[in-house]
């Protein structure tokens, strides 16, 4: 049985591998232009398909039937081939109702701002209705928008469906959540990066706050249903979900200089199929010239701006095993790079172990006032902390069986 994935520009996509667990049939990805789309629909080699933007609207003109809940949403993310018809159904309406179930909130009776007017918007706007709540589109245009959240203070919780966020523009969120003093969690439909710039600020708030990767598997399972017209275990959707959010996690590795970070970093690599970087040679990379040339020449500032720079290019990235420099979080903005993507560990050996060849800080600082300094760094950056005292094989497996 052929599947796959209709859309224009796909790029890299997850669904290939996501499908690959659900069920015994192919999966391929069908890039069209919007004149091949009547003629894919109508002559295509396939049993049964999921839709991607831009077509999730365009699809419904060649379509025999759609289900109630598709005609709903104006929208058809699944078409499959049923007695010669085409039938269109839309699963993200399932999706994102198990993100909500997943997340632990209670919508009912509760006041929730949906960011977005789009497909994704009218989704999220149709679970929350069905679930109790009170429901407000915020959009660019229209009663209300960004420019007077202030009458929505009351809100209990803040669906984000717009791109905002999402790689690689990192690092900006469409709203302050100050604003928000009742906020009981924030959700979003972006999975890349795990942590956007909102879920960051809700994480510092202690707010409850989930990406759109439990959405993505959970759409896909029903999708799988549609396909093999048959049930699928509702357990498959953690057991794909952990597979995903694994393989797409970053682990940085902090310490002091000479903790062993590069050592164990490359292990950790090797054994769990991640690329190792190691952010000292991307700062050398960046400057043309090596660590000790830029401290000797353009001084500590000039050399922390270019750890940020590598910084902020390597977290944005997926699937990485990250060595980190000594320093790197004296500055606190390296924190969000590094979290976006990442479960932060640091590495802690004996000062008396630390080498301080090659290492301008160290050479020129006393360690223990040096590591008296950082600790408290550390610590606000570090997800976990590991003893790296003993061999790097008992490290690395102390670092496999935290994540």
């Amino acid at each position: 049985m052929k599947c796959g994935l209709l859309g224009r520009k796909l790029g890299h996509s997850y669904s290939p591998q996501i499908h690959s667990h659900f069920g015994d049939y192919h999966y391929s990805l069908f890039e069209k232009e919007p004149e091949e789309l009547e003629s894919f629909l109508k002559y295509g080699d396939f049993a049964g398909i999921n839709v991607t933007m831009p077509y999730k609207n365009d699809v419904i003109a060649y379509l025999d039937e759609l289900t109630p809940l598709a005609k709903r949403l104006g929208a058809v993310n699944v078409v499959v081939r049923r007695n010669g018809k085409l039938i269109g159904h839309n699963t993200d309406f399932y999706g994102f109702a198990s993100m909500v179930r997943k997340s632990g909130l209670s919508p009912a009776g509760k006041k929730c701002l949906v960011l977005g007017s789009g497909g994704a918007s009218r989704t999220a706007v149709a679970v929350l209705e069905d679930m109790g709540a009170e429901v407000v589109v915020i959009s660019r245009n229209g009663e209300n928008h960004y420019g007077n959240l202030h009458l929505h203070r009351d809100a209990a919780i803040i669906v984000n469906a717009t791109p905002v966020g999402m790689y690689p523009n990192v690092g900006i969120s469409p709203i302050d959540l100050d604003l928000f003093p009742a906020l009981e969690g924030v959700l979003d439909a972006i999975y890349n990066p795990a942590h956007t710039q909102l879920l960051l600020d809700a994480e510092q708030r202690g707010i409850v706050n989930m990406n759109g990767l439990w959405m993505l598997v959970a759409q896909a399972k029903e999708a799988a249903e549609w396909f093999t017209n048959s049930v699928i275990s509702d357990e498959k959707i953690s057991e794909i979900y952990e597979i995903l959010r694994r393989q797409m996690e970053n682990i940085v590795l902090i310490g002091m200089p000479g903790c062993g970070k590069s050592t164990v970093g490359r292990l950790l690599a090797e054994q769990t199929g991640k690329e190792f970087v190691d952010a000292d040679e991307k700062i050398v990379e960046l400057a043309g010239k090596s660590i000790p040339e830029i401290f000797a020449q353009d001084g500590e500032e000039v050399f922390r701006s270019f750890e940020t720079k590598a910084l902020e290019e390597l977290g944005k990235r997926s699937g990485l095993v990250i060595a980190t420099g000594g320093g790197c979080v004296t500055k606190a903005r390296n924190y969000p790079l590094l979290h976006q993507n990442g479960t932060i560990i640091w590495l802690k050996r004996d000062l008396d172990q630390l080498p301080t060849d090659g290492r301008p800080l160290s050479q020129a600082n006393d360690l223990t006032m040096m590591y008296e300094t950082r600790k408290p760094m550390y610590e606000a950056f570090a997800d976990y902390t590991i003893d790296n005292n003993d061999s790097v094989t008992d490290t690395v497996r102390a670092i496999g069986e935290l994540i």
